[in-house]
């Protein structure tokens, strides 16, 4: 990947957008304060620092984007009543699917840490007024089949409750859907995956789909 750009919505949920991108595991890099609200750039990890590639730059949405988001929820009537039939559809496809559009994918090094990382933002989502409200968390679990996976899982304090499945074996998958990122179709949410891996498997979720 050589970069990836990404939008918060207004200046005031610029650092809330960035520490959530710090505590996926990206690495701040620089600042640059702007009248529009903060641009910042962040490596994928220590080692990237310099280089062209791994990079995600956040800055706030353009005046022109937001304009457009705007006219698009006028003509569809989102958030209303009255909301059209494929924005009703739309949204009931994401709440079934958090995979199902747009989203923007890591690959975490080990179980402890995306547990970590889970049980900080339930923590935050609950308890920091910042982010309360604004974080979706979901997760799938490996399809059961390996008994070493299955234990683990079940031993886990956040996938030990997971009631979905992912697509495939020997895998995780969260999902955290948020406002302070904004993209997709309706330029509302943005969609974090953070997946793990099982070493030593030929056949996993981002190896082989299973349906």
């Amino acid at each position: 990947m050589g970069h990836l750009a990404l939008h918060y919505g207004t200046p005031g949920d610029g650092p809330a957008a960035s520490r959530l991108l710090q505590i996926a595991g990206l690495k701040e890099t620089q600042v640059l304060p702007l009248p529009q609200g903060n641009f910042y750039r962040f490596v994928v990890n220590g080692g990237h620092f310099s280089r062209g590639d791994g990079i995600v730059y956040l800055s706030c949405l353009p005046e022109a984007q937001q304009k457009l988001i705007a006219a698009i929820h006028e003509a569809l009537r989102v958030g209303t009543n009255d909301e059209h039939d494929a924005v009703k559809g739309y949204r009931a496809m994401m709440a079934q699917d958090f995979e199902a559009s747009f989203h923007f994918g890591f690959l975490v090094e080990s179980l402890e840490e995306l547990e970590a990382m889970v049980l900080k933002l339930q923590d935050l989502s609950e308890n920091d007024p910042t982010f309360k409200g604004r974080l979706n968390i979901g997760m799938n679990r490996a399809r059961r089949g390996d008994a070493e996976v299955d234990a683990r899982l079940d031993a886990s304090p956040v996938f030990g409750k997971a009631t979905r499945y992912a697509y495939g074996a020997a895998g995780v998958q969260v999902f955290v859907e948020t406002d302070l990122v904004r993209a997709g179709q309706l330029g509302e949410n943005m969609y974090f995956e953070f997946d793990y891996v099982f070493p030593d498997r030929a056949s996993h979720i981002l190896s082989v789909v299973e349906l």
